[in-house]
């Protein structure tokens, strides 16, 4: 059976992530498994070895209690009835413990909250966020704050007609089918007068040779404004979830987590974004 992840800090947006998470889980059948990781302070010497030991144990009781306690009020029911089990755990790198468990598991998804700019530092904006993004076994899937639907019908899927993006969109159809979305894959094309459309056709053909789900559109947009033509699309097509891949020289989301841009990441609103990571299609 599938596992999904779903890591979590205790704050407004890991309620949201929580809770997609959940949906996900029960669509797909797949085991969900919710893990917060802490880090302890440091000690150096002798004499605070026994306390250390006793420190580490404590914090282990008190922060698995905590995540049980937390599932529980936002999920309502006992975690045995939903199939869902909760992992507290002590890690030096926040990210790495996440990659750690999923790795573990081999997951088949991390589902982790978006933050604001506000919280730009904090667990899971910024640097940890792509980190994962780029070193994931599976894709990531970052709920921002104020996502409410969390009934898949219309998933976008943007490409750059990479080979890599065949397996990533197999991917998404099996997401999509458990809901019966539709997947729209589609490419901005900086040239109007460009092959974008026949790249397309050549695209769909090699989509369509692996990927047997039959909910698929194929659309090419012409705009130079490749960021505000997405956003525009996403808003006037009623889209429940962004998919991409992340390239190793080059990504939107890297781009779209850099200090600069976070405004317009917010612009995404209500979207999830779900990240492939190129290495492992």
């Amino acid at each position: 059976m599938k596992t999904i992840i779903c890591a979590i800090d205790y704050t407004k947006n890991a309620v949201t992530a929580i809770k997609y998470a959940h949906e996900i889980s029960s669509k797909l059948e797949a085991n969900l498994l919710v893990i917060h990781v802490y880090k302890l302070p440091m000690m150096l010497g002798l004499e605070f070895d026994i306390f250390y030991d006793e420190l580490e144990k404590t914090t282990l009781k008190k922060y698995n209690s905590k995540l049980k306690k937390f599932c529980r009020k936002h999920l309502g029911k006992e975690l045995d009835e939903m199939n869902i089990n909760t992992d507290a755990f002590e890690a030096l790198s926040i990210a790495q413990g996440i990659l750690s468990k999923a790795t573990e598991h081999k997951a088949f998804m991390i589902v982790i909250g978006m933050k604001k700019e506000s919280a730009l530092e904090d667990l899971f904006m910024g640097n940890t966020t792509i980190n994962l993004i780029e070193k994931a076994p599976c894709p990531i899937l970052a709920i921002p704050e104020n996502a409410t639907s969390k009934k898949l019908k219309t998933i976008v899927y943007a490409t750059d007609f990479e080979e890599e993006d065949i397996g990533a969109i197999y991917k998404v159809s099996q997401i999509a089918k458990k809901f019966n979305a539709k997947i729209k894959v589609v490419h901005i094309d900086k040239v109007i007068n460009g092959d974008g459309n026949i790249k397309m056709e050549w695209f769909k053909e090699m989509v369509l040779q692996k990927v047997t789900y039959k909910k698929i559109e194929f659309k090419v947009l012409f705009s130079e404004e490749i960021f505000n033509t997405l956003k525009n699309y996403l808003d006037s097509n009623h889209i429940d979830l962004v998919a991409m891949l992340e390239r190793e020289k080059s990504g939107f989301l890297k781009k779209l987590f850099h200090r600069d841009l976070v405004k317009e990441m917010e612009s995404f609103g209500e979207i999830p974004l779900l990240s492939f990571n190129e290495a492992n299609y």
